[in-house]
């Protein structure tokens, strides 16, 4: 980890960890700032951010269309802080920044030691949503490894620090035997990850998204209970809401292009708490159908 091609992330690392011992409201403004300053550097993401929403919402009038695109850069910027937040943190300062609804579907789901699906999606604030969650019910995540070993390190040490372990999201057999073994999973279903393994279902206005089939593989295999959760950041800079929603009903066991439906339809709700905090950036329809242009 000493090696020199680590020297660059030990520098941001430690920036990152300097910052975020400012006062909460401050680190907003600075959030904030850095995130709109972002748009000047990261013109190719501004203009995928861009056709992400007008795929869609597209009768969202023009101006109200760059106040969005304005609005979730700002909140990458402080999605960037906020990772900082949850990794550099300790516990008592996290606590007094976020509110918990309803911990008591997730009790009630998890009754008799069933395993729970958390069924999570990727607003900025991801890293200290399941940094709160843990501290509330630690958990496991499903999650890609980092390519960079330091930061692959860090990353690890920092969602730990309130959970119980991280799964490969490669690692079918390992979420289901944690699931089977009473345990709540962390899982995201709401981005592209490519062709194998995924069918195509109607997302907002988007007739056929790529939706991975991994939710229904979990689901028919392990029976879990399924969850909501995700973490809104409050409007009026008083920290953040863990929203957590009763157990899923009536999730289609029998046909896989109905359950990603479904889940669509879940995600779609989930999104629209605070749809400038989602994370637009990510090419989310870059999966086509076969013979399908790009819609990039």
């Amino acid at each position: 980890m000493l090696h020199p091609r680590y020297w660059s992330t030990w520098a941001g690392l430690g920036l990152l960890f300097l910052l975020v011992q400012l006062p909460f409201p401050l680190l907003e403004k600075l959030g904030t700032w850095m995130g709109r300053t972002s748009m000047r550097f990261l013109k190719r993401r501004v203009r995928i951010t861009r056709r992400n929403l007008e795929l869609c919402f597209p009768d969202l009038q023009p101006e109200i269309l760059e106040q969005r695109i304005v609005s979730n850069f700002e909140s990458l910027g402080m999605g960037l802080l906020e990772t900082g937040m949850a990794w550099f943190w300790p516990d008592a300062r996290v606590k007094r920044w976020f509110t918990v609804n309803g911990l008591h579907n997730l009790q009630k789901a998890q009754e008799n030691k069933r395993g729970a699906l958390i069924i999570g999606v990727h607003f900025m604030s991801l890293e200290l949503g399941g940094r709160a969650m843990g501290i509330c019910q630690p958990m496991m995540a499903m999650y890609r490894p980092h390519n960079n070993k330091m930061m692959e390190w860090v990353q690890t040490k920092g969602r730990m620090r309130s959970n119980k372990a991280m799964i490969n999201r490669r690692d079918l057999r390992g979420m289901v035997s944690a699931l089977k073994q009473g345990e709540a999973v962390w899982f995201a279903p709401d981005q592209d990850y490519g062709p194998k393994g995924s069918v195509f279902a109607p997302l907002f206005a988007v007739p056929q998204a790529a939706t991975t089939s991994g939710t229904y593989m979990l689901a028919r295999m392990a029976k879990p209970a399924m969850v909501t959760v995700v973490l809104i950041r409050k409007e009026n800079g008083t920290g953040y809401e863990l929203v957590i929603q009763p157990e899923l009903r009536d999730y289609p066991l029998e046909d896989e292009h109905h359950a990603a439906a479904y889940m669509n339809k879940v995600i779609e709700r989930e999104i629209m708490r605070a749809p400038s905090q989602y994370m637009w950036l990510h090419r989310r329809f870059k999966t086509r159908p076969a013979g399908a242009s790009s819609l990039y």
